[in-house]
Order: structure tokens, then sequence, then C-alpha cells
């Protein structure tokens, strides 16, 4: 090969890195964000980095070309564990989609998917190109294909490091984990412009489609970071607990906590009083190997608690209650939040823990109007459906329609646990006397005396775990300083479980 020919592929390639030149670059920094390739320069192990397409290029569609295009792909290595990317580049055409940038991201989708390793996409772009007409959207529909393709088979990860909005919003929409910059990344279909004129109202990029409004309101994005050097680290300890596809093992990372450590402490965290608030994560953290619990989604639905942890070092899904909020209730929100976090660790094998602490639905005309029945009806068939290991403990009650849904014996959990003390009925005494004993109250001499001795009745007869014991709902009402053990075995015996359900295309899950 001759020098000429070498000094020429370096030059491409010296032009391919930088972009849509170090002007556009500066000015990328000069808004607090970085450069496409910087960015894949944290995420990746160092020097593992391997680029393709680097020399793609439209011509003829716009004034200008670059090689690469507006996005920069190609796989590497996080914690020594492949994974593929792209990374859209905001200094090449606002980062907008044509038809090569486009047939990049596929192509690498493509390449994840027969490879079987995760897929992350760094998004900072303007949405379709309009210079290209309908090449861009031809593109984004190809890549929502894809997306769909590989929901399940592999993990699908999106980072919100700039603007997405109109069609661009769909691909991270199906993706399983989406993070956002906070101040300077934003998701909306239609745009505070077009809001106003539509609808007279005045917002703001970041009111409309923040990431507060996306964490917090509505649900669409479960990390965010000030920085996009933290959020980055975030996207790597969650890959530490994701499996590679759906037919490899999750990452082990070995742990010297005890097994059998007893939790002293438990009974002093959670008050004996089922009224009183108490914050689930802290039984959590005790229950799992120590400094190994994950909040994912932690803003949205805050009255459940979804997210991973590790138990002998073995990396599971975890779900419960919150009573600091709303007293733990299910509702609209945290329904649908708990029934996607239960279907994406059934996609990848992770076993579920349920940790259930619930008086019931929360009541409401906005409730019923908002579709309670059919986004409640998710959580169910999320349960009912998976397959892989389902663990569940009632720790103080489990009341009403709300103790089917929350992984009950009924939906098909392998292994339920109660503690002693606990409550399982179809609602609480105070509440159920009101009904069943209306005429004695009503003829009561003294009413509150009454009330009090029918509630008691009521408890001793119906409130409590050794009904559903004594039917096999509850394998085992147990001490709850043994918690932690009680579930660890459960989870060892349940390694081996296979079960196979009725032979069909899919079922259809109440959308």
């Amino acid at each position: 090969m001759s020098e000429n020919s070498l000094e020429r592929l370096n030059e491409i390639k010296t032009s391919a890195h930088l972009g849509g030149g170090q002007d556009r670059i500066d000015k990328q920094h000069a808004t607090g964000k970085l450069t496409a390739r910087e960015r894949l320069d944290l995420l990746l192990d160092p020097g593992s980095f391997v680029e393709i397409d680097s020399l793609a290029v439209d011509y003829g569609v716009t004034d200008e070309s670059f090689y690469g295009d507006a996005v920069v792909t190609g796989w590497g290595q996080i914690e020594g564990r492949s994974v593929a990317v792209f990374s859209q580049d905001f200094t090449v055409f606002g980062g907008s989609l044509g038809e090569v940038m486009g047939a990049k991201i596929c192509k690498i989708m493509d390449l994840a998917t027969k490879t079987g390793v995760p897929i992350i996409g760094v998004n900072d772009g303007a949405g379709a190109r309009i210079q290209e007409g309908v090449s861009g959207l031809a593109g984004y529909g190809d890549i929502f294909y894809r997306n769909v393709q590989a929901s399940g088979v592999i993990p699908q990860i999106s980072i919100i490091a700039g603007p997405c909005a109109g069609g661009a919003v769909y691909s991270p929409a199906l993706t399983d984990f989406i993070f956002m910059v906070e101040e300077n990344s934003y998701m909306f279909l239609t745009g505070p412009d077009v809001v106003l004129a539509a609808t007279g109202e005045e917002t703001t990029a970041e009111e409309l489609g923040g990431a507060s409004s996306h964490t917090a309101k509505s649900g669409v994005a479960h990390f965010s970071a000030a920085t996009e050097e933290d959020l980055i680290l975030d996207v790597r300890a969650l890959l530490s607990y994701l499996p590679s596809n759906n037919l490899d093992d999750a990452p082990f990372e070995s742990s010297t906590d005890p097994v059998d450590r007893e939790l002293t402490d438990i009974r002093d965290i959670v008050p004996e009083d089922a009224d009183k608030p108490y914050d689930i994560r802290d039984v959590i953290d005790r229950i799992v190997d120590k400094g190994t619990f994950l909040e994912t989604h932690e803003r949205f639905a805050p009255n459940i608690v979804v997210g991973f942890a590790r138990v002998e070092g073995k990396a599971i899904g975890i779900v419960g209650n919150q009573p600091l909020y709303l007293a733990g209730v299910l509702d609209i929100d945290s329904s649908r939040k708990a029934a996607r976090f239960v279907q994406f660790c059934d996609s990848f094998n992770l076993p579920v823990v349920t940790l259930v602490d619930v008086p019931g639905y929360l009541p409401g005309v906005s409730q019923e109007y908002g579709g309670i029945i059919g986004h409640g009806a998710k959580l169910v068939y999320s349960y009912a459906a998976a397959t892989v290991p389902k663990v569940t403990l009632i720790l103080r009650k489990g009341f009403g329609g709300a103790y089917d849904a929350m992984g009950s014996k009924h939906l098909g959990a392998d292994i339920n646990f109660a503690w002693a003390g606990s409550a399982i009925a179809v609602m609480a005494g105070t509440q159920a006397v009101n009904i069943i004993n209306r005429r004695e109250l009503a003829s009561a001499d003294n009413e509150d005396e009454t009330r009090a001795e029918l509630v008691q009745q009521y408890k001793d007869k119906l409130e409590h775990p050794y009904i559903a014991a004594g039917r096999g709902y509850i394998d085992d009402v147990i001490d709850p300083r043994e918690s932690r053990l009680k579930i660890a075995q459960a989870l060892r015996v349940l390694e081996t479980k296979s079960e196979k359900g009725l032979s069909k295309k899919h079922g259809n899950i109440p959308l």
C-alpha cells in the first residue's frame, strides 16, 4: 500500500472523527454537552471501542456531506462484556436522521440481535432530516421494527443527551430503560410552539419534556442525573445486573454477606401498627446482599418500589409496596410501573421477589375514569404470565384484590411467606365492621365500644395469615428476622424451575 493511500485514509478518518468540525464541537461543549465520541469514550471500557461505517456518507441530498453522517456506531465492552452502541452526533445536521444514519443504526441493531449483546443508543438529534423527505421517516420505521424484534431478546437502553422530538421519541419508548440528563435533554411529540398554537398553553421544553417531567410525571424515563458523566456511570451500574440476552445468566458477583444474617432490627423498622408508615427500602436493604439494591423508576409512582439487587451474589428483581406514599396502595401509575418491571424480569430470567404491604386499591372518580381496571389488570397479567422464579413475602397486610395482584399464589407465585402478625383478608376490620355489622352498630348503646369489640372479633377470626396458610396459599408463616434466609432458600430451590405455558402465539395483555 502506498504512502499516499495511507495519508488519504488518515485524512478521511480524521475528518470523520471531527464530525461537523471543530467550531460545532466547541458550540456543543459551550452548551454543557459532550460530543458523540466523548460519550462513547466514557461509556465503554478504555480502548475497547470498534467503530464501523465511519466512512458512510450521504452524497447529493444536501449542500454538505460528512463522513460517518450524523451517528457513530460500533461495539465495545463494559466491564469486559460486549455491547453494541450508537451515538447521534448533533454537530452533523443537528443529529437529524436521514437515509445513511438510519441504515447505520439498523445495521448495528441487527448485529446486536444476531450476536446476543445489549444495544445502547445515545440520542441527541433534531428528528427526521427534512431535506431527505420520506427517507428519514422510513429510517425511523425501520428502527422501530428492530426495537420490537429485539424486545425481550437483548436489553435495550436509551440515553437522552439532548433533543429527542417528534417520531424520534418512539424508539427510546420501545426500549427497556431510558436515561435523561437533567436540564439538557428533552423528549416530546410536539414542542412548546406547537402546543401554544394548538391549545393556547404556554410551556417550555424543560417543563414539557425534560428529565424532571418524564421521571416523575409521565414515567417515560427511568433514570436521570445532573451530568452526562454521572448518567453514564448509572448505565454501567444497571448493566451489571442484566444478562447479555434472554438465554444468558446475569453476571454473578460474589458476596461476603452471610445468607443466614438475622435481621435483628427489622421489627424496629416496621411498626406493628399497620397504619404507620415506614420506608420499604430499609427492609429491602436488609434482605438483599448489603449495598446491592439499585432502584429504577424512583421518582415515578413512589407508592411502589422496583429495582434490582442480589441475594447470594445472584441478580434478582424486587417489587415492594411503599407505605411512605399513599400508604402503599395500588393505583394506575404504580400498577403499570410494577407490571412493566415484572415483565422485563421475566423476559431476561431474573427471579422476582415481592414484598407486600398493601391496603388495597386507591378509590376515586379520577382513578376509575383513568382506567384503573385496565391498568390494574396489567399487573395481574404480568405476574400470572411470568415463568421465572417468584417469591412473595407479606410483611404487614395484603387486603382485597391488591393481595391477589401482588404476586399471590393464585397468580402462579412459587413460594409465599407471611410474617407472624401480618393480615390477609378482604379488607381491614375497621372497614369491614361498617358493612357486615352495620345493624349492630346502628342499635348499639355505645357505638365506639361496640365497634372496638367487633373489630377485635373480626381480627381474631379473619384478619391474620393462618387461614391462608391453612389452605396452602401461604407456604409458611415466619419470624420477620428470618426473612433474608427464607428468601435465599426459596431462590436456591427455584434455580432449576422449568415451566411451560399453553401453546399460543402470545397473550393479549390489557394495554
